[in-house]
């Protein structure tokens, strides 16, 4: 069987991860939705340049796909304003998910976040839990939520609360046992790991994959 998958967020840290554990594993092409070009070559991967204010024109792209791969994410700062935070991490997720669906891909897994939940009081959190509703309603054969702690990796951008946060759990990650396990840091590589890991059991259903389970499933 011809396996081909599409990575949504590709440029960033898990998205990155995801795509080179693509091309080196079982799949047969890889495409990449970017704004901007990955520095990767690679025979099975294949890099379409893209607006996602368009994202309807690029429907063709799901075609054919086995699984997508959504790491769209991105920082109100970064973005400039909850709303805007909003269009990337909701809309764009959803939209995306609207158009697989119709296309025929079957397995849909998207990182979120610890803590989501559409009934937080946590602006972010909450945006992530209205992701996760909104991806569940679409009705995916398989829809797979992972929901790490803080990640561990080199961004291309500077992020110095994330990085302070990853020097601090790094010491302390002895002592995340029992009830603490949840709050490991965890590297981008392990969660990348656990998506493809899952996308090939092609498993039904809506899964949600905690912090720990992640830990377990990208170790394999």
């Amino acid at each position: 069987m011809t396996r081909v998958a599409v990575v949504l967020g590709a440029t960033g840290l898990i998205g990155k991860a995801v795509t080179r554990e693509l091309l080196t594993g079982e799949w047969d092409e890889v495409r990449v939705l970017v704004r901007r070009p990955l520095e990767l070559n690679h025979p099975k991967l294949k890099q379409i340049h893209m607006d996602w204010e368009q994202l309807g024109q690029y429907k063709d792209q799901f075609a054919g796909v086995n699984a997508v791969f959504c790491c769209l994410g991105t920082t109100i700062k970064k973005a400039g304003s909850q709303k805007q935070f909003e269009r990337v991490d909701l809309e764009y997720p959803l939209e995306a998910a609207t158009i697989a669906k119709a296309s025929g891909v079957k397995q849909f897994l998207v990182v979120s976040s610890m803590g989501a939940s559409s009934k937080s009081r946590n602006f972010y959190s909450r945006t992530k839990g209205r992701t996760e509703d909104g991806l569940t309603a679409v009705g995916f054969h398989g829809l797979h939520i992972f929901r790490p702690s803080l990640l561990l990796g080199e961004r291309a951008e500077h992020r110095l609360g994330e990085q302070v946060a990853a020097v601090i759990m790094k010491a302390l990650d002895f002592a995340m046992v029992g009830k603490l396990a949840r709050y490991r840091a965890i590297p981008g590589d392990k969660v990348a790991k656990a998506m493809v890991n899952i996308a090939l059991a092609n498993t039904g259903g809506v899964h949600i994959y905690t912090n720990e389970v992640i830990h377990v499933i990208g170790s394999r």
